[in-house]
């Protein structure tokens, strides 16, 4: 069956380095292989692209998609819309046809004929016999499965002007060593190509080579959070296998095997347990802090609701460690392998009775691994947990980032630890007393002193000398004193990061991690429409008081995230007692990454009523 683009009278969509690409494809059929090379030899032309591999929680047999942005200029974040659907899934097809833009393009198998009614008349459509090609080609089911999807990007590489040196390149570096697979991979290649150069006719999107790459790296959050912890010192990871955190924890094996054996005995300088269970990783690792170790876990919802008890003994009786959570969609098992910000509030006020807890809130792999370091020494020397709130839009997708900046020399904040020299000095050590004002007490680490500085870990109430008590003003000095801790990490978490518009906006909008992205693309659209925004992402819980100066300075604030809800706004309610109908929620929680026409279209519902009314007076 020979293919063409078909001629509709929707004009066709035309663009260079600036469109979205989307494969539809079912898990299992070795498809994301080809699909994240599609990506990487976009990316060698030096243009940025943004892939996002949305896939089921089961090994093989459901729907999965990989989306791709390409933009020369740079958005990292989803667009909304597709400009060519790849469809190779039968079961989706209907669903994938109506995400294409008007004017857009279909791509898809042709082998089967389709009835007309399966298409839409304003879409140009791409048939290609794939499935007869490699039962022509090749005997082995196997292979046909696999080399269609090389097959199929053999023909894109045409349609689109994707350099196929750069495949291959990539190829040779995949299959290196393995001559018979490097053969075989280029052969589909080729079959695809040829078959595109001779049947098809060229479309309206095109690559072209860039320079807008730099030396930026491609990484995704997890790995990125991995080697952050090695670089903020990190030697115990006790953990359970939990979706999106797995890869996590696997990434920071693979880091410690490089950087923490003894070059000379061979002997490892780390330990990493994968426990039986959450609540087992999480005690291992307040074990590990109460010793002086930099100990973490990461894990996703389900995980934290089961730590929370060791949580609260952690914060009641101010033991460092980390806790990498990496959300998705809940609640109970929720949706597994889709993303959402689903546990600001559980973690924020984690365990029972009166707690707050730090949370660092980052964009993208690059601040996953900044954060990730910085996480440590904010817990030694804030004396609590600190929660590393990512998701699996950051955690599991590759992200272009400024690469990361490592100083061999770096020195680790231990925070307020009293020595041997000063016990022995005869210095007053009570493990519960404020003695500087700023809430935070001194500690010891275990054998510090043979007679001095020893003290009793304990989770019920005691006075500052760390003796139990059950006396009212006892308990009273401890509570306040926590919360005078709580105020002395507000200078100290990662700020704010504030984008004005000199005084000409009467509204603001507040975002935080991976909504980042999408929102600075959302802020230009809506500047297209002469709807002007201040704009505040927020960094880290607890709020500097600029938060609330941002919200008190303007008449309305959007507060933009991904859950039902806004949680985040509950937060800074909660926090700032402002009145909830200042501050305007904007949620997105289907489980898919938000997108910058979303964010963009729901402010704008709200904002234009207003702005209609400005101009008529």
């Amino acid at each position: 069956m020979n293919a063409q683009v078909e001629t509709k009278p929707h004009p066709r969509i035309e663009a260079t380095n600036d469109f979205v690409v989307k494969f539809a494809n079912v898990n299992g059929s070795g498809s994301a292989s080809a699909n994240e090379l599609f990506a990487r030899a976009i990316l060698r032309m030096g243009v940025p692209v943004s892939p996002r591999n949305i896939f089921p929680s089961n090994i093989q047999g459901l729907p999965t998609w990989y989306e791709v942005r390409i933009s020369e200029r740079g958005w990292l974040g989803r667009r909304g819309g597709v400009d060519l659907m790849v469809a190779m899934n039968p079961q989706t097809w209907d669903a994938d046809l109506k995400e294409i833009e008007p004017g857009g393009y279909l791509f898809y198998d042709s082998t089967r004929p389709l009835p007309a009614s399966k298409f839409r008349d304003d879409i140009h459509v791409i048939g290609m016999p794939l499935t007869a090609i490699c039962n022509r080609t090749y005997a082995d089911a196997r292979q046909r499965q696999l080399f269609k999807n090389i097959m199929y990007l053999g023909a894109l590489s045409i349609l689109l002007d994707i350099d196929a040196r750069e495949i291959k390149r990539l190829f040779a570096e995949q299959y290196k060593g393995k001559e018979k697979l490097l053969d075989s991979n280029v052969q589909a290649l080729e079959l695809g190509r040829e078959y595109a150069a001779q049947h098809l006719d060229p479309i309206g999107l095109h690559v072209q080579r860039a320079d807008n790459v730099g030396d930026k790296i491609f990484v995704d959050g997890n790995v990125a959070a991995a080697l952050g912890c090695v670089y903020g010192g990190a030697t115990v990871c006790a953990w359970y296998p939990i979706t999106p955190s797995s890869s996590l924890a696997e990434a920071f094996q693979k880091y410690c095997m490089k950087y923490r054996v003894d070059p000379e005995t061979g002997r490892n300088r780390f330990a990493i347990v994968q426990a039986e269970d959450e609540i087992a990783s999480i005690g291992m690792c307040v074990g590990a802090g109460w010793n002086g170790a930099r100990a973490f876990t990461t894990t996703a919802g389900p995980g934290i609701s089961l730590m929370n008890e060791f949580i609260g003994l952690a914060y009641f009786a101010e033991i460092p460690v980390t806790i990498i959570d990496v959300q998705r969609g809940g609640p109970s098992t929720g949706m597994p392998t889709r993303t959402q910000q689903s546990d600001v509030l559980a973690c924020a006020y984690a365990s029972h009775g009166d707690t707050k807890h730090v949370l660092l809130l980052p964009e993208d792999p690059h601040e996953c691994f900044e954060f990730s370091a910085q996480a440590f020494d904010l817990a030694d020397r804030l004396q609590t947990p600190i929660f590393v709130l990512t998701d699996l839009d950051i955690g599991m997708n590759q992200r272009l980032t400024a690469p990361f900046a490592w100083n061999d020399a770096r020195d680790y904040d231990r925070g307020k630890v009293m020595t041997a020299a000063e016990l022995e000095a005869g210095k007053d050590f009570g493990r519960y007393k404020d003695v500087d004002g700023d809430g935070i007490p001194y500690r010891t680490y275990p054998g510090t002193h043979a007679e001095r500085g020893a003290y009793f870990t304990r989770g019920t109430s005691r006075d500052p000398y760390a003796r139990y008590s059950e006396r009212g003003p006892d308990y009273v000095y401890n509570m306040e004193r926590l919360l005078r801790k709580w105020d002395t990490a507000k200078s100290l978490v990662p700020q704010p990061i504030l984008r004005g518009t000199g005084g000409e906006a009467h509204d603001g909008v507040i975002y935080y991690g991976s909504t980042s992205p999408s929102m600075s693309e959302a802020i230009e659209l809506l500047g297209k429409q002469s709807l002007v925004l201040d704009t505040l992402r927020v960094r880290a819980f607890p709020f500097p008081d600029s938060v609330g100066e941002f919200i008190r300075q303007h008449e309305r604030v959007f507060v933009v995230e991904q859950n039902r809800d806004g949680q985040l706004r509950t937060l800074l309610i909660n926090e700032f007692g402002i009145d909830p109908a200042r501050l305007v929620a904007i949620l997105h929680y289907d489980g898919t990454p938000i997108t910058a026409r979303f964010i963009a279209g729901a402010i704008a519902a709200q904002m234009q009523p207003a702005k209609a009314k400005e101009n008529a007076a």
